[in-house]
């Protein structure tokens, strides 16, 4: 098929190696479980990259060789490179796109597109969380009925210290009275942004179908359109000949 999306699924996979709890839910790794349903998309290409790999897995190359890059962390935000961080910035602002899940709204390549500091109220209760759609007929939402219902998550709270969403896709939820803005999209120079709050890892969220499917879809909402690069600095006049 052309124009096939070459996705990579990005993980620190520190959890999975040190908690029993979370590797009985995700056994392979987060990363794993996420890139399975991205597989059986006939239009997606799908490798896996963590932060024990060379280069922290990401390589030039593979960034190069990415044209959505989904990124799942929590525990190693600090050990991420500066200089990776920073590339993979650069590589949004070239038309990249970028989901970052869950908590990876502190992970250093959100924060580098966002400017502000991320900062949220959370709790772990692992109480019903009901993700609300808020901007019907998206292409995020494909598939989706007006809301859907993870029976354990943990929770995040408003406010969340990010810059007014471009879009906001969803909006959550959850039984101590508390609202989050959980899907929430940004364009960033020729890149595009899709933040998508569920995720914990101690709850088997990424088996979710809902979940899979805004997952999927956020993917082909920030695949890059085919744009020829911009250019930018000292540029000669069009019409000198």
């Amino acid at each position: 098929m052309a124009n096939r999306i070459r996705v990579t699924v990005w993980n620190e996979f520190v959890h999975e190696k040190k908690d029993a709890e979370v590797k009985k839910v995700y056994p392979k790794g987060i990363h794993e479980a996420i890139a399975e349903h991205l597989r059986a998309q006939p239009d997606m290409d799908v490798r896996t990259a963590t932060l024990d790999q060379p280069s922290q897995g990401l390589s030039d190359e593979v960034l190069e060789k990415t044209d959505v890059l989904i990124w799942w962390a929590h525990m190693a935000h600090g050990d991420v490179d500066d200089k990776l961080a920073a590339k993979v910035r650069d590589r949004v602002h070239k038309g990249m796109g970028l989901i970052p899940l869950h908590s990876a709204h502190m992970s250093k390549p959100f924060l580098l597109l966002m400017g502000t500091s991320g900062a949220l109220k959370w709790r772990e209760d692992g109480k019903a969380e009901i993700l609300w759609v808020t901007k019907p007929g998206h292409p995020i939402t494909a598939g989706i009925n007006d809301h859907f219902v993870l029976p354990h998550e943990e929770m995040y709270g408003e406010h969340f210290d990010i810059p007014e969403p471009d879009e906001l896709i969803f909006i959550s939820w959850f039984g101590g009275g508390e609202v989050f803005r959980s899907g929430c999209t940004w364009k960033r120079g020729a890149g595009s942004v899709f933040y998508f709050r569920p995720g914990h890892e101690t709850f088997p969220t990424y088996f979710d179908k809902n979940v899979r499917a805004v997952i999927a879809n956020g993917v082909r909402w920030a695949a890059p359109c085919g744009a020829p690069p911009v250019t930018y600095w000292h540029f000669k006049s069009i019409l000198e000949k």
